[in-house]
């Protein structure tokens, strides 16, 4: 199998393990059957069985296969880079600080407010926005796999939630969605939800942007 195959086929392998064991008809079984604690701790063990070697693949092979586009170097794709990152690192923070009610930490009361009025999933669609800063100037095929697999798995990840939250039989979600939008920036109440997020999870965001950036190339290369 060629680099790129292993690590398409890892995400594939990651997407369908996440699917089966957090879909209606499999969670409440396993829970019953484990408990909720052992349950999560078994899911946290796949999910890092699968995904440390398609990381480990693809740091081993970056730039690998043919180049599939090129962006040249410029100061617009800088600015670009630059803002979109540190927009992904605010959601995933701000995201951290009140995760989606389709999470296992989520909020209760399922009422958007401060990143939720932004997108109602902003850990995925952080990690999105900033897999598509990567895949804007790295063209070649292994990094297309892999950077395009975040992009698949946080739209279809969120897809997958929205629709098992929405099979609940209180509609409590359903009315969620009516208020908070699936893609960042698409519906009103986007400056409220800006001054409900806070001044500390924009800071943090902002400095973990910055020092990803300014240690990147002796992290990642």
């Amino acid at each position: 199998m060629t680099t790129v195959s292993v690590i398409v086929a890892l995400w594939a392998v990651f997407a369908l393990t996440h699917v089966v064991l957090s879909s209606n008809p499999s969670r409440p079984k396993a829970v019953r059957l484990l408990g909720e604690r052992l349950f999560q701790g078994l899911y946290s063990v796949v999910a890092f069985a699968i995904f440390v070697p398609l990381v480990l693949v693809y740091a081993g092979n970056k730039h690998a296969g043919p180049l599939l586009w090129s962006v040249e170097p410029s100061l617009l794709i800088d600015i670009v880079t630059r803002i979109g990152n540190s927009i992904a690192a605010i959601l995933v923070v701000a995201g951290l600080f009140r995760p989606s009610p389709t999470g296992v930490t989520g909020t209760p009361s399922r009422r958007p407010r401060g990143v939720q009025r932004i997108t109602r999933h902003p850990l995925f669609m952080g990690i999105v926005i900033w897999s598509l800063m990567h895949l804007l100037v790295n063209g070649f095929a292994s990094d297309v796999a892999f950077f395009g697999g975040f992009v698949v798995f946080g739209l279809l990840g969120s897809w997958h939630q929205d629709r098992r939250q929405t099979a609940l039989p209180d509609g409590a979600y359903a009315k969620f969605c009516e208020q908070s939008p699936f893609l960042p920036f698409t519906r009103g109440g986007i400056l409220k939800g800006l001054r409900e997020i806070g001044v500390l999870p924009i800071v943090i965001g902002l400095l973990t942007a910055g020092l990803l950036r300014y240690f990147h190339a002796g992290l990642f290369g």
